[in-house]
């Protein structure tokens, strides 16, 4: 039984972070049910769809034009059109797009409405072994500009601290950590979650910076820290 509402509504709907069979029953109806889907990369959703059997028109919405079509998709909106925003995994507007359209949406008084489901650093967290009763997200670092600054503003941080990570800097970034903030802190690398090579590493970041050394890693990471009094009480 189809629930569309009467007036158009943007839908963020998340998207499995590896498995297909982490997408809701939910996530599924609605995204039969909208005039219309953007997505990060339209070859990536694609596959998702044809997985799910659903048609519908597909439009290419990314960091890099965002920009330029957001007010395109909130006067489509305005226009009695219901959309659904997908990522190429896991939650819109977590680390990739998607903010920009919720906040234009709302000015022009567009209903919005965020589905539940997959995000890589939930699983992540809980299973590194850290305290989750408080936690903080902090994304990807900055690359080049800022990133020292950065780090040396969250080496008090008491909160356990979860960044996504690509293979290429994982090692520079234990290595980094592990010198701001020592080489005892307590840490885990989660990669490749609910995919067939799932991985979950724990041990102290200057552990963890060599193990990565040794064996370069591959595949979507995401990195918990233990805050700082996690050296001295890891409960």
């Amino acid at each position: 039984m189809s629930t569309t509402p009467v007036s158009p509504t943007l839908y963020l709907v998340p998207t499995p972070i590896g498995n297909l069979e982490d997408m809701t029953y939910r996530a599924v109806r609605i995204l039969q049910e909208v005039d219309l889907i953007l997505a990060e990369d339209t070859r990536t959703t694609g596959v998702l769809l044809k997985h799910y059997q659903i048609q519908k028109p597909l439009q290419s919405y990314h960091i890099h034009n965002e920009h330029q079509l957001v007010r395109q998709w909130v006067a489509r909106l305005l226009q009695g059109k219901n959309i659904a925003l997908v990522s190429d995994a896991g939650t819109p507007a977590i680390s990739d797009p998607g903010f920009l359209l919720v906040r234009e949406a709302l000015k022009a008084d567009v209903r919005v409405e965020c589905l539940p489901g997959a995000t890589a650093f939930v699983p992540a967290l809980v299973n590194s072994g850290l305290p989750t009763d408080k936690f903080v997200f902090e994304g990807f670092l900055p690359h080049k500009k800022g990133r020292q600054t950065r780090i040396q503003l969250l080496a008090a941080e008491t909160r356990t601290m979860v960044f996504y990570e690509s293979p290429h800097r994982l090692v520079k970034t234990l290595s980094q950590l592990a010198e701001a903030w020592g080489e005892g802190r307590p840490a885990a690398v989660a990669r490749e979650l609910t995919k067939l090579y799932e991985e979950t590493r724990r041990g102290t970041l200057a552990e963890l910076a060599q193990h990565y050394t040794e064996h370069p890693p591959k595949g979507e990471i995401v990195l918990v820290v233990g805050g700082v009094d996690s050296v001295s009480n890891p409960e």
